[in-house]
């Protein structure tokens, strides 16, 4: 009897078989893009702008989801549990690569996702009270070694990056400052402001309108270079603290599987908008810059994350509230 020829094909190969006309057809309906926080903050804005970009590119709108939670907890773990067939989106960011060392994180924050790319990133600004006596980053190092752990820093919430951005430059200084946590960036700015704490790693789009008014000094960006928005900005590098480097990044991601072929088209089409100079002036104003590259870009950058902050976390001995 005749048996017609049925190919055993490896999985691998066979999965690869039947996402072929998926990712061609890619896309038919609207994406939805998670954002772990509320509307309103950083995270929020670049999705918003990055999210509409893409859309018009690939001819379907992108669907913001705020997803607030849990210090960005809740998003995540929706975005990296959906189907991977590039219609769920995650925008992740430092915290992505901070909670897996202050929570129990059941995935993992490497192999469970498909990296899209960087979308851009920006620095903290070590500011201080226009009352402060101090007129850059050594004279304020000074300072907090002559009056021995009496001085406060404040940060936008405990185990945020503000703090622990805050205490890898105590540990790097070899000085000590008393941490006081507030519910977010305007509060913790708002009370350095008046003097009520001595310092704030503040992002920049927060602090900028303080700075040229007047009634901050920021003595200091975290970036290994000067930022094109305000150059006259000293890198902490160059005000006296060499080796010291935090970058502010934000990264589009998709969960594990996702078909290579969908995963390149939404790549081309993210670093494209990226090169337009319409959204690298809104960046600017914010001071932040676009970071156009390849996958591998953002994965690496997650990798390098989870040492680095997992070292503060266990050296500070920080704790999540």
């Amino acid at each position: 009897m005749f048996r017609p020829f049925c190919p055993r094909w490896p999985p691998a190969l066979l999965g690869a078989a039947l996402a072929a006309p998926a990712a061609a057809a890619y896309p038919e309906k609207p994406i939805k893009l998670i954002v772990p926080f509320a509307p309103g903050g950083g995270n929020d804005a670049i999705a918003r702008t990055i999210g509409r970009r893409i859309g018009e590119a690939l001819g379907q709108p992108v669907v913001i989801e705020n997803r607030a939670g849990a210090g960005g907890r809740l998003g995540v773990d929706a975005g990296v549990n959906a189907e991977p067939d590039g219609y769920t989106l995650t925008l992740i960011s430092n915290s992505y690569a901070v909670n897996p060392s202050l929570y129990t994180i059941k995935f993992d924050p490497i192999k469970d996702i498909t990296p899209i790319g960087m979308i851009a990133q920006g620095p903290l600004l070590i500011a201080v009270p226009a009352s402060l006596p101090v007129k850059n980053l050594s004279e304020l190092i000074a300072l907090a070694k002559s009056r021995k752990g009496d001085m406060t820093y404040a940060s936008s919430g405990q185990g945020g990056i503000s703090h622990l951005a805050t205490e890898l430059f105590l540990k790097d200084a070899g000085i000590e400052m008393t941490h006081v946590p507030y519910r977010g960036t305007a509060p913790a700015l708002t009370d350095t402001v008046a003097g009520q704490t001595n310092v704030f790693f503040s992002t920049a789009g927060a602090a900028f309108p303080y700075m040229k008014n007047g009634r901050l000094k920021v003595l200091a960006q975290t970036l290994p270079k000067r930022l094109v928005a305000e150059p006259s900005i000293p890198t902490v590098n160059e005000a006296g603290l060499p080796g010291y480097e935090v970058v502010i990044w934000y990264g589009l991601v998709a969960p594990k599987g996702l078909p290579p072929a969908i995963q390149q088209r939404l790549n081309k089409e993210m670093n494209a908008a990226l090169a337009q100079p319409e959204l690298i002036e809104q960046l600017k104003n914010n001071g932040e810059e676009p970071t156009p590259g390849k996958p591998e870009q953002l994965a690496s950058q997650i990798a390098k994350e989870l040492a680095v902050w997992k070292r503060v976390v266990a050296e500070a001995g920080i704790r999540a509230e």
